[in-house]
């Protein structure tokens, strides 16, 4: 099935290209998301007219995803994340957290898809660039630092938690063992 393009679509063209794909490709994704419209002799008419139009709006959705990538570009991330003392962590970082921690640091709106981590989720401590895809062939790379908390928790080998001492389980100890004493000598 031929189709007109109405924007820029990874191998199969440009903005105004027609291009040959199987008809259920076009039923099922391209036409219901608008990126391209059967070619037809009407069509082709129609397009010519919103061309202009259409190279327009995909000029300010390159330039949208340019200001994003200006704004990562080169940033350099830390996440803390609980961790064994080889240097493990309990759990993984992925995209979404990736996503999350540039969101807060930068406020670049982005979204965990167009986070890529082609050797898949970060199991280890240590130091990682990670490349964002940000759409209209716009790139941008981070620095990310995968670093263990800092915690008082007592950790078997295997990675349980023994157990955790925080201020208020202190105070509260000490609180206990002073009324233990006031009971003691009033008896």
């Amino acid at each position: 099935m031929n189709v007109i393009l109405l924007e820029k679509i990874g191998k199969l063209g440009e903005i105004g290209d027609t291009a040959n794909v199987k008809s259920g490709y076009a039923r099922n994704f391209l036409f219901p998301k608008g990126k391209a419209i059967p070619a037809t002799k009407d069509n082709l008419d129609h397009f010519e007219k919103r061309k202009a139009e259409l190279l327009a709006s995909h000029d300010a959705k390159v330039a949208e995803a340019q200001k994003r990538a200006a704004k990562v570009s080169e940033l350099s991330l830390t996440i803390e994340v609980n961790a064994s003392d080889e240097g493990k962590l309990f759990g993984s970082v992925g995209t979404r957290e990736v996503a999350e921690a540039i969101n807060a640091k930068s406020g670049a709106d982005i979204v965990k898809a167009e986070v890529l981590m082609p050797h898949g989720v970060i199991r280890d401590l240590g130091d990682f660039d990670i490349s964002l895809d940000l759409g209209y062939d716009v790139s941008a790379s981070i620095s990310l630092s995968v670093i263990g908390l800092q915690s008082s928790a007592a950790v078997r080998d295997d990675g349980s938690v023994i157990g955790e001492l925080d201020e208020s389980d202190e105070d509260s100890e000490k609180s206990s063992s002073e009324d233990d004493a006031n009971t003691d000598s009033s008896e």
